[in-house]
C-alpha cells in the first residue's frame, strides 16, 4: 500500500481525467492521499474532494507564493475550513525566495500567522521551502514549530539542514526528484535519514519521476519512487512503502480517529 501524503489533484491539469484517474489508484496499490491546498480557492475545492473520496485527506492553507491575498478574514476562512475531520494539516505554508513576489516579509508575515493557526488547532503542518533555508529554520524555531510536528515538503535542503528538521521531530517529504540525475544532495539525504523518518509524496501534477520527468505526475509514479528509496536503504520495496504508510499515518494522526 502506498500514501501519498502530498498531491494537488484539484490542480487543472486533471481536469480531463480527474474522476477516472482517482478511480483507478486502489487498484494500483494507492490507498490514501492527501490533497494539500495552495491558495484560498484551493482551500474549497480540497475540502470538496476530501467529501467526494473516502481515500483522500486534506491540508489546508496558503503557499507563500499566494500569501499576498490573505488577510484576517482569510484566515478565520481557513480556520472554519479546517473543522472537517478529513483535514489533517495547516499546508502548504512556508518561504519561497525563488521568485521576486510577495515580498520576503509578506511571506514571513503570512508564514507565522499560519503556524499560530496550526498551534490553535493543534495540527502538523506541511512546510514548503525554496531558496529559504535559513529564514525558514529560524522562523519555525521562534514559533515552537517543533511542538506541531509535521513535514519537509518536496525536502531540498543538505544533510546538515536535514538533522535540524529530524531533531525537531519533523518528516521529510521525497518524490520524483529522488530518480533525478542531479539529485545527488537528496541522495545523500536518503541515506542520511532514517527511512521511519521519510514519507512518499508526489507534488502531482508536478515532478514527475524518470523516466516520466516533464509529464504530468500523478500518484500512480509513486512506485518508483519507493524503489528508489530500497535501492538507496538497502531494502525491498514493500519494506519501504510499509514504512513509509506507517509514518504517514503518524503524520496525519489517522490512528488518534
Amino acid at each position: 500500500m502506498i500514501f501519498d501524503t502530498h498531491a494537488h489533484y484539484d490542480d487543472e491539469a486533471f481536469d480531463d481525467d480527474r474522476e477516472a484517474l482517482l478511480g483507478s489508484l486502489a487498484s494500483q496499490g494507492i490507498q490514501a492521499v492527501t490533497n494539500v491546498a495552495a491558495s484560498l480557492k484551493s482551500c474549497e475545492t480540497t475540502l470538496a474532494l476530501t467529501e467526494q473520496y473516502p481515500f483522500i485527506y486534506g491540508a489546508i492553507g496558503v503557499h507563500p507564493s499566494e500569501t499576498a491575498e490573505l488577510d484576517a478574514c482569510g484566515m478565520d476562512r481557513m480556520k472554519a475550513w479546517c473543522v472537517s475531520e478529513k483535514i489533517r494539516a495547516v499546508g502548504e505554508i512556508g518561504l519561497d525566495y525563488y521568485w521576486e513576489e510577495p515580498e520576503h516579509e509578506i511571506q514571513k508575515k503570512w508564514f507565522a500567522a499560519q503556524l499560530d493557526l496550526a498551534k490553535e488547532l493543534k495540527l502538523p503542518v506541511i512546510i514548503h521551502s525554496r531558496d529559504a533555508a535559513k529564514d525558514t529554520l529560524d522562523i519555525m524555531k521562534a514559533e515552537h514549530a517543533e511542538e506541531l510536528g509535521g513535514v519537509i515538503h518536496c525536502f531540498s535542503y543538505t544533510k546538515e539542514m536535514a538533522r535540524e528538521y529530524l531533531n525537531m521531530g519533523f518528516y521529510l517529504g521525497i518524490g520524483g526528484v529522488l530518480t533525478f540525475k542531479n539529485a545527488k544532495k537528496l541522495v545523500e539525504v536518503a541515506e542520511y535519514a532514517p527511512l521511519s523518518s521519510i514519507v512518499l509524496e508526489t507534488d502531482c501534477p508536478y515532478l514527475a519521476p524518470v523516466p516520466f520527468r516533464g509529464t504530468r505526475n500523478s500518484s500512480l509514479n509513486l512506485g518508483i519512487v519507493a524503489e528508489r528509496l530500497a535501492q538507496i536503504k538497502g531494502t525491498d520495496r514493500e519494506t519501504v512503502e510499509r514504512i513509509t504508510w506507517e509514518n504517514a499515518e503518524r503524520l496525519y494522526r489517522l490512528k488518534e480517529n
